[in-house]
């Protein structure tokens, strides 16, 4: 059996060889960051599409944008539940609202933090509590593993509802799901000791917490064409509905990430860049 000080002198030689915290980037200085290595890093190439090419979807892009104003503005202001269709344009409008309120000439920034990650969050808050500028949270595609405990839909609806680690004033939560209610349509929760009912109600709980939930569902024929059209005439390119068309039924869907990657199909074809 190893000994005490044998252990204790292991975990110091770990402790040495590990490599350090990254440093954080300046939260005052830039428009974009994402949690990265244990630190706030700068987000490369942070260029939002402008908010006038998100269609479909005007009256979620005029409350999120109303919402991250008056954020901005150092009003009150709701974390917001983005739920809906996949490539519906949810995580687009969070950044295109940012840039957006930037070229107001609002102080906004965003930062992005991978939802199992949501356990750094006070740490985060901490660090930004006491600037001068609004912060939007992005937890993009949010998702719990049902075998963990539940422990994260709790972890979360406390930081919403005001708990000890409550996240601070000048900074609000913008989460998307696939889901209303944010909860796994298989309950694999059978097969563990925990009730499965408390897990579903503490995610339906946390939807609950989220002061704006904003829908985004699938979208018909003519508002497809219509996001292609938007997109295409923005960087001048020509195309054929019937064409656009075919583009969306071979994917079997039809979405502005559908209506997006057949524009850049377009300008490939031409030999431009978007």
């Amino acid at each position: 059996m190893t000994d005490p000080q044998t252990l204790a002198r292991i975990a110091d030689a770990l402790d040495r060889i590990a490599p350090p915290p990254a440093p954080h980037a300046d939260p005052s200085a830039h428009a974009a960051y994402v949690w990265r290595d244990g630190g706030l890093a700068e987000a490369r190439a942070f260029a939002p599409l402008p908010l006038d090419l998100l269609t479909g979807i005007d009256a979620q892009k005029a409350a999120l944008v109303d919402n991250a104003r008056r954020l901005a503005n150092g009003a009150a202001a709701h974390d917001v539940l983005l739920w809906g269709a996949r490539g519906s344009g949810k995580s687009a409008l969070v950044k295109a609202t940012v840039g957006a309120l930037r070229d107001e000439g609002r102080d906004v920034a965003l930062i992005e933090v991978a939802g199992e990650k949501i356990e750094i969050l006070p740490r985060l808050f901490a660090l930004i509590a006491d600037l001068p500028r609004a912060f939007i949270l992005f937890l993009d595609d949010l998702g719990f593993d049902d075998h963990a405990g539940g422990q994260g839909p709790r972890l979360l609806r406390s930081m919403l509802e005001g708990g000890a680690e409550a996240r601070p004033s000048n900074a609000r939560l913008h989460v998307t799901a696939n889901r209303r209610h944010i909860v796994s349509r298989d309950l694999r929760e059978q097969d563990s000791p925990i009730n499965p009912r408390d897990v579903v109600d503490d995610k339906l709980a946390l939807a609950d917490r989220f002061g704006l939930s904003l829908g985004f569902h699938v979208c018909d024929q003519d508002a497809y064409v219509a996001m292609v059209a938007g997109y295409a005439a923005k960087f001048g390119l020509d195309f054929e509905p019937l064409d656009a068309i075919a583009w969306a039924t071979q994917r079997g869907s039809r979405s502005g990430r559908v209506a997006w990657q057949y524009v850049v199909e377009l300008a490939g074809r031409a030999g431009k860049r978007v």
